[in-house]
């Protein structure tokens, strides 16, 4: 299935893709009757389909019995420019919500191989919900950033490390105002999906108190953040940190307040932590305030690692690549079953066994990304675009006489 995509990377079809793709599981059904009880006696009956399952998906649905197809998709942000074709870049079949991080990482690790940049990797709260081993480090090692949504119970403060709060995925001062930590805790998806103006607000008013990135994973994936009163652009002001590192008192400078960028940087115009009184003594203060920066390894997190994200939840800029991935990842799902070979169709699949089950769901992905492709060099190529293809071996055409190719011999005759 990864035919069509080796055809567009080569062409340069897909030199606008910048590495973001979404990841979601897609129910497959089966033409299988499920297991079930005989109505005479009572007796269990077995399916034919015996590895198949209940596909819950996480709309209000009925299960579907078949199997759960992962699909990665090439997907877009709100931000990125340029045009390329959308097509599913892997596939796995497997028993639906069976090893649902691990067939997400088996779909990622073939587009290293093609060449493909690594840019933000998207996916639902089933994907959260999995052991950091089996999804979050995995996708990180591979070199994907993640943007990822939460359950209602794993919104807000959901742990520590190094006495750092990890608030919604992101580490953050110790001294964020309550009101502004607790501002996600208990919603419900209907509030988080349509923000309200307060909501809004409340999030754009974290921003300034979250740790900032001072040096992406190394080798052994550990990541330093620094406190955001530190470095020569702070975006809070911190008695603490000014009575700890001695910063003097800044030399008074004019200010011209019809600038918008010189009143946002002026001192006065940050958010000012409030330590309590009294404060702390300093062998009792978090790493991150008696050092201006902290390293978190991949192990300091424990479970908690697969909350980690790279943007800020529910901010602009996680709105603009979470909530455009996943509609792209949508769109190619629902394009996949209204296709003419409806992946939702059980009948295009009559073959029993997760093998052959998973070579037609291949080939009818492989006829879908075609069609996807074909419908986009029709929009976006010109007319006199070439025919022939460089990056593709070519076999001349020619006329069958019925003579087998050297060094093969005829099969014998039927008897």
């Amino acid at each position: 299935m990864l035919t069509p995509v080796r055809w567009a990377k080569g062409r340069g079809y897909l030199r606008h893709f910048r590495g973001d793709i979404g990841i979601d599981t897609t129910a497959t059904p089966v033409f299988a009757r499920p297991p079930r009880a005989r109505r005479s006696t009572g007796e269990l009956i077995a399916s034919t389909e015996i590895t198949a399952g209940w596909h819950h998906s996480a709309g209000n649905g009925p299960p579907e019995y078949g199997y759960s197809a992962t699909l990665t998709v090439a997907a877009r942000t709100r931000l990125a420019l340029g045009s390329f074709p959308q097509l599913a870049l892997g596939l796995v079949l497997d028993t639906p919500h069976k090893r649902i991080g691990e067939n997400a990482i088996a779909t990622l690790k073939p587009l290293a191989t093609i060449g493909f940049p690594t840019g933000f990797a998207v996916a639902d709260r089933a994907y959260t919900d999995q052991a950091a081993d089996h999804f979050a480090r995995p996708a990180r090692e591979l070199g994907y950033k993640l943007a990822l949504d939460y359950k209602v119970d794993q919104r807000g403060v959901q742990g520590s490390v190094h006495d750092t709060p990890l608030i919604d995925g992101s580490p953050a001062c110790p001294l964020m105002p309550d009101r502004l930590a607790q501002a996600t805790s208990g919603l419900d998806d209907a509030a988080v999906r349509t923000p309200s103006e307060e909501l809004a607000a409340l999030i754009a008013a974290r921003e300034p108190y979250l740790l900032r990135l001072k040096q992406s994973a190394n080798a052994n994936g550990a990541v330093r953040f620094q406190c955001p009163a530190a470095g020569t652009s702070p975006s809070v002001t911190c008695p603490r940190f000014g009575r700890l590192h001695q910063r003097g008192p800044s030399r008074p400078t004019a200010v011209d307040l019809t600038d918008a960028r010189q009143r946002a940087a002026h001192p006065a115009a940050r958010p000012r932590v409030l330590p309590p009184q009294p404060d702390l003594k300093t062998d009792q203060l978090p790493k991150i305030c008696s050092q201006h920066t902290i390293t978190i390894r991949k192990d300091d997190l424990g479970h908690l690692d697969k909350f980690r994200q790279d943007l800020a939840y529910l901010s602009s800029a996680w709105i603009g690549t979470y909530k455009s991935v996943r509609a792209n990842t949508e769109g190619i799902n629902g394009r996949l079953k209204g296709h003419d070979l409806d992946l939702g169709d059980p009948k295009n699949r009559l073959a029993h066994g997760r093998v052959a089950q998973t070579i037609l769901v291949a080939l009818l992905v492989t006829v879908a990304n075609e069609h996807f492709l074909d419908q986009w060099r029709h929009i976006h190529q010109p007319q006199d675009e070439p025919a022939t293809l460089a990056d593709t071996s070519q076999t001349p055409a020619g006329t069958f006489d019925g003579t087998p190719p050297a060094g093969q011999s005829r099969p014998p005759p039927a008897p």
